[in-house]
């Protein structure tokens, strides 16, 4: 042993050394040393992800304008993704296979929920490559890592609100008119948000584990899709099905939200055709995927960015 560690041990063993003896936790407790990523209790977690939302804001703003700038058309493929998907889905489940029946003004109840969906469909798809899309950030940076689930679900709402004014205007140009109604749509987007972003969380730690949910995803997302109302209504096609497949498909969350939205911006969609107690099954599909994601996303915290 060298001379200077034999005299580095000596120092740190003598009578006169205020730290001798304590051990490893004891002295980080003693300088107020904390586990770096260690995973900070919920309230407080809840209180550096507000901090943060700033950071979550311009985040998400960055990732929507860098999103489309290899494209020539750039950002009005926020519109045009939306349109060209109705205009198929009208071809094949309109034209072609007559789901249009017993539906009034089709296409504005077509591309309602098909925007709507997207909304859903976007963020769940962009939650799964939350952690695994952003390893680079993680590992460089400390910050509350739901900042980026939930800055990529503002990103789809961001998109989502260019769509609604195309939206708007398709559904007046086929006859429907501007009421007080449409102030509801606030509401929805509300509630959808806080599901979708639940949703975003849970997939986020899923896909932080399991890299190949990013391709797995999308096949379920379709299937959701079909099972939602998007092309067909849920009165029509559930007068030939059981009871409980009925129930089932009334209480599909995405099928909720198109409806709501529809009832909202669409005068020839009545109360009467809603499902009954809808707006709470609105309001507790929310409460259950926001709190249950955020939660099921906390308790990872420590693990995100490792190994």
């Amino acid at each position: 042993m060298s001379e200077g560690v034999v005299s580095a041990t000596l120092d740190a063993d003598s009578p006169g050394d205020p730290d001798a003896g304590l051990a490893p936790g004891e002295l980080a407790a003693k300088y107020g040393l904390a586990l770096s990523g260690k995973r900070p209790p919920l309230v407080e977690y809840s209180r550096q992800l507000w901090s943060r939302r700033h950071f979550v804001l311009a985040f998400a703003t960055a990732r929507l304008t860098a999103a489309y700038t290899s494209a020539r058309l750039g950002q009005i493929w926020q519109v045009m993704t939306p349109l060209l998907n109705a205009a198929v889905y009208y071809l094949v489940f309109g034209m072609l296979l007559h789901t249009n029946r017993g539906i009034q003004n089709y296409i504005a109840y077509l591309c309602t929920g098909i925007f709507t969906f997207q909304f859903t469909q976007s963020a769940v798809l962009a939650g799964t490559r939350a952690i695994s899309g952003n390893l680079g950030l993680i590992r460089a940076l400390q910050f509350p890592r739901a900042c980026l689930p939930l800055a990529l679900t503002i990103v789809q709402l961001q998109e989502l609100v260019v769509s609604m004014v195309v939206l708007a205007f398709i559904i007046l140009s086929t006859g429907e008119p501007l009421t007080l109604k449409w102030l509801l749509v606030l509401p929805v987007l509300v509630l959808q948000t806080v599901f979708n972003a639940g949703l975003a969380m849970l997939l986020a730690r899923w896909g932080s584990k399991t890299t190949d949910l990013s391709q797995l995803m999308p096949f379920v997302i379709r299937t959701w899709m079909y099972m939602s109302g998007v092309f067909w209504s849920v009165q029509t096609v559930g007068a030939h099905l059981p009871q409980a497949v009925r129930t089932l498909l009334n209480v599909n969350p995405a099928l909720v939200f198109n409806e709501l939205m529809r009832y909202a911006l669409m005068d020839s969609v009545q109360a009467s055709s809603l499902t009954h107690h809808i707006w709470l099954l609105a309001l507790g599909w929310a409460v259950v995927a926001g709190v249950v994601g955020y939660v099921h996303f906390w308790r990872a915290e420590e693990e995100y960015g490792r190994g």
